[in-house]
């Protein structure tokens, strides 16, 4: 094999000369750091480890074990609202899962079962938290400030590609309720439990109906004295139909471990019935209207109660918030042992809640399911070339590049950012392609001579544009109080413009022509000495494309995506049509 140089450093004065003594595409080092060890960051290890060689990764993990949400929850009846054999890695199922809706020790155990299997936790510093990120503008990169949480101290690190893993649903905080500093009881927030408490036999306080609260409730009501659960706001509680909570028996795990194909078809078909269910987030379909209608009949039957039934089943659509299965909640409400408050808390006493209705309702045991600060802006400063800070950018409204960047920030990726497809189906689906997405574009940084890469401020505003105008035929533009957006009348910052199967079309490729690519000297460096990589290799093909019949992909997007899609494989899946004028109705799923 010839011999070439391969720069270990990226600086722009040396870059270009190394190039131009290697062959094309010589992959040159590349430094990542990355913001967390959650099912995104140990994704992101995974891929770098499989696909690249000549790089260097470190993965920050505030935590002192990785998985980050799923070690981070641990209150009763924590779970999933995905079933659990699609709640994993498309590559890596799990034989056997307890039950559809899987505890969080049983989702925490597969993502650090993952990380050992594959020898992830090499690249990762537990106790370690980042904060701050500052382009040098010498070098090119970031300089990365990280608190050593058991020393004390802070580090410095840099890097090339700073990728933000972090996660959304991780900052949790205290409900702005004035008084909450003066309650003289146990304070609990479900994001922050302490398993050391005994809650058998007490009397026990509330806060919240999103999808920790209504996980809390059924689970300790059997054991606790009395709950008062306070709440403000009706909601969607129901699952969807056909994925109903079931606890799988030994012999279905049997099979799944030992039966051929019988898992994959399993998964398969609940993944084919997440991905038709996009319907039910459009205005005016068929698969919004039955859904609406099915969960009020299952909540009537389950409530069996005129005055919770009026209180609690919305008037906006269903899907205006994230859907949650509620196991046993609606239930729970109707226990002897369980009061609905329902309205606004007023304030916190030494004893308990002061509600709007004048009344106070002292608890021994307050709980706090209030969920976390799903702003989007970054934990940390993120100091960009221009010296302005993303926080101070994002601080209103994010605005980020198919979820994934931020203009005028180059080499600084997002995992699970700003309008992507958190809600919209299969997340980890998702996150799976822009894992994807983001190895093009660190494999186009390390074999070109390319020092910095953002998207174009131009090609935001235009896909913020059309996000907007999509949303309108949404249910999530429905005035309901939801995270998916800042306030009831606010844009919707979370959400793809779209199913998480068309956000997988759009992630297959790189638009180049969206993104602003800046080089180290001459753009045309890599092209190098002039030998072919394949020349290198002694052991390769030097005739490769030498054939017999023409064996190419097919190069048309919609041939090659019939390919990677399987298409003709399958009968029965849901019909699509299309209704109104040029389909501004958008897409009527047929159940």
């Amino acid at each position: 094999m010839a011999d070439f140089i391969v720069p270990s450093t990226n600086r722009p004065e040396t870059d270009a000369q190394h190039r131009l003594q290697g062959p094309i595409h010589a992959p040159r080092h590349v430094r990542v750091v990355c913001v967390g060890a959650g099912a995104s960051g140990l994704l992101m290890a995974y891929k770098l480890q499989r696909h690249f060689s000549n790089f260097s990764l470190t993965v920050y993990e505030k935590n002192p074990e990785v998985s980050g949400t799923w070690w981070e929850n641990r209150y009763p009846g924590c779970a999933c609202d995905v079933p659990a054999h699609n709640y994993t890695w498309s590559f890596e199922p799990k034989l056997d899962w307890s039950a559809v809706y899987a505890s969080s020790k049983e989702i925490f155990q597969y993502f650090n079962d993952f990380a050992r299997k594959y020898g992830l936790h090499k690249y990762v510093k537990t106790r370690h938290q980042v904060d701050g990120a500052y382009w040098n503008k010498e070098k090119g990169g970031y300089d990365v400030h990280i608190k050593d949480l058991e020393r004390g101290t802070v580090v410095t690190d840099h890097c090339d590609i700073l990728v933000n893993a972090s996660g959304i649903l991780n900052n949790w905080q205290w409900p702005a309720i004035p008084g909450i500093d003066k309650y003289k009881g146990v304070l609990l927030h479900t994001a922050n439990w302490d398993e050391k408490i005994d809650l058998r036999g007490r009397h026990v306080g509330l806060i919240g109906n999103g999808s920790s609260g209504i996980q809390v409730l059924p689970t300790i009501q059997p054991h606790v004295k009395k709950v008062t659960t306070f709440i403000r706001e009706p909601t969607w509680v129901s699952p969807v139909q056909g994925l109903e909570q079931h606890v799988f028996s030994d012999q279905e795990r049997l099979e799944f471990a030992t039966k051929p194909n019988t898992l994959l078809e399993y998964r398969q078909n609940v993944e084919r019935g997440l991905n038709g269910q996009f319907g039910i987030f459009l205005k005016d379909t068929n698969t919004n209207n039955d859904t609406e209608a099915y969960f009020r009949q299952q909540m009537h039957e389950k409530l069996q109660n005129p005055y919770l039934e009026e209180r609690l089943v919305p008037n906006w659509h269903v899907g205006c918030r994230r859907l949650t299965p509620g196991v046993g909640y609606l239930e729970s409400l109707g226990k002897p042992n369980v009061d609905v408050v329902y309205g606004e808390i007023s304030s916190i006493t030494e004893k308990g809640c002061l509600c709007d209705n004048g009344q106070e309702y002292p608890v021994d045991v307050l709980i706090c399911a209030t969920g976390f600060n799903t702003s989007f802006k970054p934990r940390f400063p993120v100091i960009g070339p221009s010296g302005k800070n993303l926080q101070d950018l994002w601080s209103t409204e994010a605005q980020s590049y198919f979820g994934i960047a931020a203009a005028d920030f180059p080499n600084y990726l997002i995992f699970l950012g700003p309008n992507c497809p958190i809600g919209n189906g299969p997340v980890l689906s998702a996150i799976e392609c822009q894992a994807d997405y983001m190895l093009k574009l660190i494999d186009r940084f390390q074999t070109h001579n390319i020092s910095q890469f953002s998207p174009k401020a131009d090609a935001v505003a235009d896909f913020i544009a059309h996000k907007d105008w999509f949303m309108q035929k949404t249910v999530w533009h429905d005035p309901c109080r939801s995270w998916y957006k800042q306030r009831a009348d606010g844009p919707i910052t979370a959400l793809w413009p779209g199913s998480t199967l068309h956000y997988i079309e759009a992630m297959m490729e790189l638009r180049l022509e969206d993104w602003e690519v800046k080089y180290n000297g001459n753009r045309f460096a890599w092209l190098g000495n002039g030998y072919s990589q394949t020349e290198l290799d002694q052991t390769a093909d030097w005739a490769y494309y030498i054939r017999e019949r023409d064996d190419d992909e097919p190069v048309a997007r919609g041939r090659r995506l019939q390919v990677i899609n399987r298409s003709g494989t399958m009968q029965g899946n849901v019909g699509v049509s299309f209704s109104g004028k040029d389909g501004e109705k958008g897409v009527e799923s047929k159940l």
